[in-house]
Formats: C-alpha cells, sequence, structure tokens
C-alpha cells in the first residue's frame, strides 16, 4: 500500500514541475520555397536544445520522402501532405517536444485544419509567415526549382504558377530578406518566451 501511494506521490510532483522546456508545441513555418524556412528553424532548434528543450524539425523534403512518398503536387495531395505532418507535429508536441515544421504549406484550409486538430487536442500551435518575396527567393533559389520552372522543366512552383495563401493573421510575420537568420530566429524566440513556450 505504501508503494503506491508513493507512486502516486512521485506522479503529482512530476506534473507539478513541468515547466516551459518540457512543453511541447508546434511552430509551424510556412513561406515559398528558398524563403529560409528551414534554415531558421535549424538556428531555432540549436538555441532551443541548448537550453534543455526537446526539439525535433520535420523537414518538407524528408517527410515526402518517408511519409508521403507517392503523393504528387496536385492541390488534394498538397492538403493529404499537411495533414500528415500536422498529425506527426501534434503528436511530438503533445509528448513535450518542439515540432519545428518549416514547411510551404500553400493552402490556407490546410494550415487551417491543422491548428484545429492542435486546439481540438489542448496542444499548443504557432503560426509563423517566413515573407520574402518571390524576387528574393528566386535568386536565392536553394534547390534550382525557379530555375527548372523558368526553362519549363518543371509547373505547379509555389508562388510562381501553383498559388501561395500567405497568412492573414500569423502568430509572427519574418521578414528573412531584411534580418539576419540568427535575427530571425531571435524574434521566432522572443515570441516563444512571451507564449510561455521557452
Amino acid at each position: 500500500m505504501s508503494v503506491s501511494a508513493n507512486t502516486t506521490a512521485t506522479a503529482t510532483t512530476t506534473t507539478a514541475t513541468t515547466t516551459a522546456s518540457g512543453q511541447g508545441a508546434t511552430i509551424w513555418l510556412t513561406g515559398l520555397p528558398s524563403a529560409g524556412k528551414t534554415t531558421i528553424a535549424v538556428e531555432l532548434a540549436e538555441r532551443l536544445r541548448s537550453e534543455g528543450h526537446r526539439v525535433e524539425v520535420l523537414d518538407g523534403d524528408e517527410i515526402r520522402e518517408f511519409l508521403s512518398a507517392g503523393l504528387g503536387f496536385s492541390r488534394e495531395d498538397r492538403h493529404t501532405n499537411v495533414q500528415r505532418i500536422g498529425f506527426v507535429a501534434e503528436l511530438l508536441a503533445s509528448n513535450g517536444v518542439k515540432a519545428l515544421v518549416p514547411v510551404i504549406a500553400p493552402y490556407t484550409d490546410s494550415r487551417e485544419a491543422v491548428r484545429k486538430r492542435h486546439q481540438s487536442e489542448g496542444t499548443a500551435y504557432l503560426e509563423v509567415h517566413v515573407a520574402t518575396p518571390v524576387e528574393v527567393c528566386s535568386v536565392r533559389d536553394v534547390k534550382g526549382l525557379y530555375a527548372k520552372q523558368a526553362a519549363g522543366e518543371i509547373s505547379g512552383l509555389t508562388g510562381v504558377d501553383d498559388p501561395y495563401e500567405a497568412p492573414e493573421e500569423p502568430d509572427l510575420r519574418i521578414e528573412s530578406h531584411t534580418q539576419s537568420v540568427q535575427e530571425s530566429a531571435a524574434a521566432l524566440h522572443a515570441l516563444l518566451t512571451e507564449r510561455g513556450l521557452a
């Protein structure tokens, strides 16, 4: 009988000492290809880990390869991909992980469905718009997508010949083309601190 009493006391103490570093959240960074989403997420992840947070970066390319293989780039396939990522992010976040999601997620309804899933589960969710203009992204062209689209090798490039619906009221808008990666990550860290998540 004393064993179960001690177990209960230990569980209560553990629950009571949960801090910001132990609270999970999904931080979704949306924006055009080559906007700087992943670069900012990786920078923020390093800082959060150094502060004792459990962090995972759910990179869009890796998700497509391992979780959404076989999906194309139609509106329906993009929606399905975003919902799968949102499900995994919420699962991680509900278990105390900061899930950083640098994924384009071009459609408002797809992002809103992910937000609603998080709300229904009581899991923190922040939407961050990395608002880099297409002119800057096409010069950065990290993956060569803009050059391929201009050469007619690919079509359906988000923000060029496929729509990107920018968030109207994100939790944070970062203009990565006007500040350093470190400044962008610091702005996002400040938001997490303000919301009691860092």
